[in-house]
């Protein structure tokens, strides 16, 4: 797919002024949306500016094909849609809305502190108070069930059982966590600089170690079969196409650029994941071959330094559209793009 491609894509990039650093990117029916710390949603084609958090900031946000949901310093919980509008669908009165997790039925998930609610479909919320401060949140790929990190492990809780959430237990801070398209494998970053896993059938443990940083951004391949997570000057890429995932087996590196990767999105459809970079740079990357393509060029250290181009702006956003063929990125410093891929 890339070897079709020019060397550069930067030709393909529309340049988007969002005006504040962008928390997560999304396509809602196809319109490439931004969260956007300042409170605001910036729907990029049009422009529109949708008011999800007055006064206040976006500390997180989850974007599905038809739904955008942002958790603000403002204990809110509001779902934006596609055509513009806007709603409530929880709030925490005065706490912080620390993670967002969406299934594609309309579900929804957030925590504040220790306080996790779960929010079905139809709109009935369920609540349950984990061990500690909720970091992370992710929904099993099955069934109606919730992935939560905290301190000294994970936890597996249903919703709609009264049974207590099921114990994955590390010790240690467990920050973000995700869980395998087939519902195997469940991995958390730490604040140590590694990744815990476990093997949820019989609670295995895996250690992912080696980070400079720590990772905040995971991605799976579409198939599955890969991990790939940022922390480091390259993408590292574990697999997880065996029963036991990772464990005794080296990870694929790709994109090693002098800057750590801060965020990283897998292609919806091939073995191509986009990096951001935390001076700027966006790469696509082949995993199969490591072949690059440049889509946007940040400063290099060498660059002249002026008011505008400010150098080792992070990359705080990537989202694909449902087909593969467009890109959405933003930047700390309220830069962004959409990098439209072209027919071949």
């Amino acid at each position: 797919m890339l070897t079709n491609y020019d060397q550069s894509l930067t030709s393909h990039v529309q340049p988007i002024e969002a005006g504040a650093e962008a928390v997560a990117g999304a396509f809602l029916d196809g319109r490439p949306v931004l969260a956007l710390a300042n409170g605001e949603i910036l729907f990029t084609d049009s422009g529109e500016r949708v008011f999800a958090h007055p006064d206040a900031t976006i500390l997180c946000a989850a974007g599905g094909r038809d739904r955008l949901v942002t958790g603000g310093d403002d204990g809110r919980v509001v779902e934006t849609r596609g055509n513009g509008t806007a709603t409530e669908i929880g709030n925490e009165k005065g706490k912080w809305i620390d993670a967002l997790a969406l299934r594609e039925d309309g579900a929804a998930a957030w925590s504040a502190g220790k306080d996790v609610r779960a929010r079905d479909p139809k709109g009935a919320v369920k609540s349950v108070q984990a061990p500690s401060g909720v970091r992370g949140l992710a929904f099993m790929p099955k069934g109606y069930r919730v992935a939560m990190s905290h301190y000294n492990g994970a936890s597996l809780w249903f919703p709609n059982m009264v049974a207590e959430p099921e114990m994955l237990r590390w010790a240690g801070s467990h920050l973000d966590i995700t869980v395998s398209p087939d519902g195997l494998f469940c991995v958390t970053a730490m604040q140590e600089n590694a990744l815990h896993g476990w093997r949820i059938a019989d609670k295995k443990d895996m250690r992912m170690t080696g980070y400079p940083s720590k990772t905040r951004s995971f991605s799976w391949s579409p198939d599955g079969k890969w991990l790939a997570t940022s922390g480091a000057d390259a993408c590292v890429i574990w697999p997880f196409e065996s029963k036991d995932g990772p464990m005794g087996k080296a990870p694929r590196e790709c994109g090693v650029r002098p800057a750590r990767i801060n965020r990283v999105a897998f292609h919806p459809k091939a073995p191509i994941v986009a990096l951001g970079y935390d001076d700027g740079w966006v790469l696509l990357c082949r995993i199969t071959d490591s072949a690059e393509l440049l889509v946007r060029k940040g400063l290099e250290e060498t660059d002249e330094v002026d008011a505008r181009n400010r150098p080792r702006a992070p990359v705080t956003a990537l989202a694909w559209d449902a087909d593969g063929k467009r890109l959405l990125f933003g930047l700390e410093t309220g830069d962004a793009g959409l990098l439209t891929l072209p027919v071949v």
